[in-house]
């Protein structure tokens, strides 16, 4: 017999996880929905009389409309839609001090006829609020249970699960809305129906559930994040509507309407007598939260916390995991080298390559994936404790009007700043957004963002191609240019949001609607728990496309083999042995330059020397796919310097200075320096946001073309910038 399912359903910052995770002593895991990038836990809990169950947590939402992937996915798994099993009950949540914000998404749950039972949570709040709800008022109104509860503290939990194991075993039948919509709107419902594809409409539907079915599609009708996806019959619908305007109805106002008629009636007996507002004390700190002066100052303080966290405060433990995986490499280094030494010929070739293989490939690799994890621990933490807090909502509120001037909503500001860090996390903490196109169009320009790894090839271009001072200009050279690149990727991010948002991604605007949660202590347990389950989901998904990939790009660079004595002269060879040189040093750059990497490097010199690039900024560029920062290395590789070569590195700047073309001219002059950082400072190079990208999009699609507009727009604007400065005569 399969085990009943009970999915969890209510607004945001009604404790709703917090509940979930107290029940299934947080034995959840977390991931996505099929076909969906929106996460959702699963557990499990026990009852005394039924066994196990399989709990599912949905992401908060404030009603069934579908206007936002969240939204989407509540109402599939509250009706089973789909390959999502049928709910054999729904556990609600009803926030006890706001119970009007409650009712509504109750109601459309109510019109669902499944078995419920409804969670009266936080209820200290409202006793100290004064302003008690009557459960039993609240249970006889609604016809289903109704338990009250303090989630955080676990008060009431014991009630709920008796509750739901009546609920479970039919002693408690499913309920219907105490509410009845008019005549014409359920016959507009009905017809509505008959518009959906069939799988979205199973046969055997009760009355009511047809019609909230029906209600669901003429809400959603000019969304078009709800239903793009979705094959319907857009004539009989504009028929249903065209009719309703023709008699002066407003299907939209009428649902709405009529369910908040009910709430409005009905609200202040739930309470036991006329509402009161007990919010002075969180007023006066919005005062001064929401002020443009004081809140402002405030938001951009808390902001420079969270910067220098990712930025300063991860280095310390990425510094770590970076020494801990060298240590590991020199640890197990030896091991090869010593089986290889004393075996020759094809075997001690083998050898040689796995020893590679593991070392730089698979090494290398898991330490390319858990590298990120203190970022992305560190981000989550603060957006859990942000949001839980009631803060996030409020900066969320500041930005908003600053952020839609590029389009974008004011919940982007926390990806956005996060980016200059560095975009894997900040593109995860585009979860934070409600509406799908916001979240795309954030992801899309993210990358613009000038994150920390480009840092170490702005400070090598800008050392070794700059000069300290240049006479009759005030500033000094070299820190004017590193900031100038942070300005030019913040401008090209606004402008690339303005014209993405207007063309790929053009939809009419939709008001923001942010609401301003009570201020509270953020619940540690729950703020535990989602970094945990942010961690996880990238080392488990994107982790393996980056370890992938990173094992792919060491083999790139370092095949096919070849021998020492296969590429350096007999007279260099014996100079060598004489002087007591290493082979394999002397080696290494003619080594890289005839591996695939190298070849590749050759190959698309044609392409890219337009921006005064050669083949060995070519290989690179190749080699820092597998992270920007390893432009640096592959750079000391190519001139033989040293694998452990940094961005400050003296005998590689006077190398790249040296360097000269046929003609006897410098190959790398400070517009060479601007066309590469301008390339770096635009392009797509790194497989880990690739990654992460994939994941977060459910696919190659938008990676892609994230990909081609970015190396696209990179291109362009180093060509200008190269070939307009040699036209002026600046090289």
């Amino acid at each position: 017999m399969d085990r009943p399912t009970v999915v969890f359903v209510g607004n945001p910052n009604t404790g709703k996880s917090t509940l979930f995770n107290h029940l299934t002593n947080a034995n959840a895991q977390v991931s996505n929905y099929p076909g969906t990038t929106v996460g959702h836990a699963v557990g499990e809990l026990s009852l005394p009389h039924l066994g196990p169950v399989r709990c599912v947590d949905v992401p908060g939402t404030y009603s069934l409309a579908a206007r936002s992937a969240d939204e989407r996915v509540a109402l599939e798994a509250v009706l089973g839609l789909g390959d999502r099993p049928l709910p054999d009950v729904l556990v609600v949540l009803l926030d006890a001090p706001r119970l009007a914000r409650s009712l509504y998404l109750a109601l459309q749950l109510l019109e669902l006829q499944v078995p419920i039972v409804f969670a009266l949570n936080m209820m200290d709040e409202a006793e100290a609020a004064g302003q008690v709800p009557d459960a039993d008022v609240l249970a006889d109104e609604l016809g289903a249970p109704v338990v009250p509860m303090v989630a955080r503290r676990g008060l009431g939990a014991d009630a709920l699960l008796q509750a739901l194991e009546q609920t479970l075993r039919g002693e408690h039948p499913a309920p219907g809305p105490p509410h009845r919509f008019s005549e014409p709107l359920r016959q507009d419902a009905e017809a509505a129906l008959a518009a959906l594809p069939a799988e979205m409409r199973p046969p055997g539907l009760p009355g009511a559930r047809a019609v909230a079915l029906g209600l669901w599609v003429l809400l959603s009708l000019d969304d078009d994040d709800a239903l793009a996806d979705l094959e319907l019959d857009r004539s009989l619908l504009a028929t249903i509507r065209e009719q309703a305007r023709s008699s002066g109805r407003d299907l939209v106002s009428e649902i709405v309407g009529q369910r908040y008629a009910w709430i409005d009636a009905h609200v202040s007996a739930l309470y036991g007598g006329p509402l009161r507002l007990q919010h002075a004390v969180q007023d006066r700190i919005d005062r001064v939260v929401l002020h443009p002066i004081s809140g402002g100052l405030l938001f951009a303080l808390v902001m420079f916390v969270v910067f220098q966290a990712l930025f300063t405060w991860s280095a310390p433990l990425v510094d770590g995991i970076d020494a801990s995986f060298g240590w590991l490499a020199g640890l197990v280094a030896p091991g090869f080298e010593a089986v290889a030494g004393s075996l020759a010929g094809p075997p001690r070739t083998l050898v040689e390559t796995l020893g590679d293989l593991v070392v730089e490939g698979l090494i290398g690799g898991v330490g390319a994936v858990l590298v990120f994890i203190p970022q992305i621990a560190l981000l989550f933490l603060f957006i859990a404790l942000l949001e839980g807090s009631g803060y996030l909502a409020r900066a969320a509120y500041l930005m908003d009007r600053v952020l839609r001037l590029a389009g974008l909503p004011g919940q982007a500001f926390v990806p956005l700043l996060s980016g200059y860090a560095c975009a894997v996390p900040a593109i995860l903490a585009t979860r934070t957004m409600p509406r799908w196109r916001d979240r795309l169009l954030t992801m899309m320009v993210l990358p613009l963002t000038s994150c920390s790894a480009r840092l170490p090839v702005y400070t090598l271009l800008v050392a070794a191609l700059f000069p300290p001072k240049i006479e009759g200009f005030p500033l000094p050279v070299q820190a004017t240019a590193l900031f100038a690149m942070y300005v030019f990727s913040t401008v090209v991010t606004v402008l690339a949001a303005v014209v993405l948002g207007g063309t790929v991604l053009a939809e009419r605007p939709v008001p923001a609607m942010l609401e301003l949660p009570p201020y509270r202590v953020p619940h540690l347990p729950t703020v535990l728990r989602s970094v945990r389950g942010a961690v996880s989901t990238f080392v488990r998904e994107a982790g393996q496309v980056i370890l992938f990939a990173t094992v792919a790009l060491w083999a790139l660079l370092s095949f096919p083999r070849h021998a020492p004595e296969d590429l350096l002269a007999p007279e260099v060879i014996a100079e060598a042995v004489a002087s007591g040189a290493d082979l394999e040093a002397l080696a290494r750059p003619l080594a890289l330059e005839r591996s695939a990497g190298g070849y590749l490097g050759h190959l698309i010199e044609p392409v890219i020397a337009p921006l005064g690039y050669d083949w060995k900024i070519g290989v690179g560029l190749i080699g820092s796919f597998a992270a920007r920062e390893v432009f640096v290395s592959t750079m000391g590789l190519v001139y033989g310097i040293s694998e452990e070569v940094g961005s400050d590195d003296l005998s590689l700047h006077e190398k790249l200075r040296a360097e000269r073309r046929a003609d006897g001219s410098p190959t790398y002059t400070p517009l060479t320096g601007i066309s590469i950082m301008v390339f770096f400072a635009l392009a797509m190079q790194c497989l880990s946001t690739l990654a992460v990208l994939r994941r977060e999009t459910a696919g190659w699609r938008w990676p892609a073309f994230i990909t081609v507009y970015m190396f696209a727009l990179a291109w362009c604007l180093s060509f200008l910038i190269y070939q307009g400065g040699r036209a002026l005569g600046f090289e």
